[in-house]
């Protein structure tokens, strides 16, 4: 309880009661307020959302000098495969790329919106753009929309602290990992990760690792699919391979399939008679008609 005095006077003008809970430090661990309210919406008759899948595998891994970072090329519709040879690997600074998997018009928009804001934040200050500054500048942006921009990220980059490599959810939550992998295709490039990584890798193991995870995504998801795209970060600088490796080429056709128009191609002419049967009609339409002379 707590008591208001007047001014200028000694005696209790009114009494304000305050609950406990209003005063009391917020408890940590989980809640589960919401379990109910769920329910009574489910018996109601409402239907929860459901996630949607878009398609893409990209993934990152940390090796002796930098960052690498692998993307598949297709881009859907739906059912359709929409871009054969779409980039997914998105410019924001000069030592900083970053990875989209999602709605592509969201993760193109996201990535152009924070590029522009660290360019400004450059000149400003004259300093070259950390990786951690770029991360925290989308993880606010998408926690600012409640994860409606569908925009799953992976960012890496090399600054003045070293190589860094992020996750970056829809919603805002962010993993800082030495390899991650994001998109529908995530779970067969991060199976590839999870039996291959090993830390202080050399060039040549690492570019080979990051094709093999965004290969195992084209192989083994259908919303995957298409080249490897590889971008290597250093302290030297950027080297965007843009195809690395054209995983799904074309082949060559064995023999000429044109043919001249109302022509089609006779393979064989004999016909065997495997078995035959014979059954007379008796009464019905055949039967009633009047017979020609």
């Amino acid at each position: 309880e707590m008591g208001l005095k007047a001014p200028h006077s000694s005696s209790t003008v009114t009494q304000i009661t305050m609950d406990e809970t209003v005063t009391e430090r917020p408890r940590g661990g989980f809640t589960f307020e919401n379990v109910a309210r769920n329910a009574h919406f489910a018996e109601m008759g409402l239907k929860a959302p459901k996630a949607t899948s878009t398609g893409t595998t990209i993934c990152g891994i940390v090796f002796k000098d930098g960052v690498i970072l692998g993307a598949d090329t297709r881009a859907t519709m739906g059912p359709i495969v929409s871009d054969k040879n779409c980039a997914k690997i998105h410019y924001i600074a000069p030592n900083i790329y970053c990875c989209g998997a999602g709605t592509a018009a969201d993760t193109e928009n996201s990535t152009n919106m924070i590029s522009s804001q660290l360019e400004l934040h450059r000149l400003r200050t004259e300093r070259k753009s950390r990786v951690a500054t770029a991360c925290r500048m989308l993880k606010q942006m998408l926690y600012k929309y409640q994860g409606h921009i569908s925009a799953a990220l992976v960012l890496g980059g090399v600054d003045s602290t070293g190589p860094s490599l992020y996750s970056v959810y829809p919603h805002g939550s962010v993993d800082k990992l030495p390899f991650v992998t994001m998109g529908s295709g995530s779970l067969a490039a991060m199976g590839v990760f999870e039996d291959g990584f090993r830390p202080d890798m050399s060039l040549e193991e690492g570019c080979k690792l990051v094709r093999d995870a965004i290969a195992a995504g084209i192989f083994n998801d259908l919303g995957s699919g298409s080249n490897v795209d590889l971008c290597i970060i250093t302290a030297d600088g950027v080297d965007y391979k843009r195809p690395y490796e054209l995983a799904n080429e074309k082949g060559e056709r064995s023999n000429v399939y044109s043919y001249k128009p109302g022509t089609t191609a006779v393979t064989h002419t004999e016909v065997e008679v495997i078995s035959e049967t014979v059954e007379p009609v008796v009464g019905g339409a055949a039967a009633a008609a009047p017979m020609d002379e």
